[in-house]
C-alpha cells in the first residue's frame, strides 16, 4: 500500500543568525624616548699661601785703641817736640789728634815702645 505524500507547506525563513569568526595579529610599534646623561667633572684648586719667615742676627764687633799712658821706657828718653797738634781729646775724633800721649805732650813723657828716637 502506498501512502499519499504529505502536503508540503511553504518554508518559513527565520532571520539570519550572524556568527563572528575573529582573528588577531600582533603588531609592534616602536616608541623611542631618548635620554642623554652628561657627566660634569668639577676640579677645584685650593690655593694655600704660606709665608715662611727666616730671621738672622749679626754681631758687629768694633775695636777702640786707647793709649792709657806710655809704656815703661827701657832707658830715659829726652822730651821731643810734638809732631801732631797737642790738643786733648779721644783718639780719632775731630780734635785732630791721632794718638793722645804723644811724646812731648804735657803730662805724657816718653814714647810708644815701637818708636825709638
Amino acid at each position: 500500500m502506498h501512502c499519499k505524500p504529505n502536503n508540503i507547506l511553504p518554508a518559513v525563513v527565520h532571520p539570519t543568525k550572524c556568527c563572528v569568526n575573529s582573528t588577531y595579529s600582533n603588531n609592534i610599534v616602536p616608541h623611542i624616548h631618548p635620554t642623554h646623561t652628561t657627566t660634569v667633572n668639577h676640579v677645584n684648586y685650593e690655593h694655600q699661601h704660606y709665608f715662611p719667615h727666616t730671621q738672622s742676627a749679626e754681631t758687629v764687633v768694633t775695636n777702640t785703641q786707647a793709649n792709657m799712658g806710655p809704656a815703661p821706657a827701657p832707658y830715659p828718653v829726652a822730651p821731643v817736640a810734638p809732631a801732631y797738634p797737642t790738643t786733648g781729646g779721644i783718639p780719632f775724633t775731630a780734635t785732630g789728634q791721632l794718638f793722645p800721649g804723644q811724646p812731648g805732650t804735657p803730662g805724657m813723657p816718653g814714647a810708644f815702645p815701637f818708636r825709638k828716637k
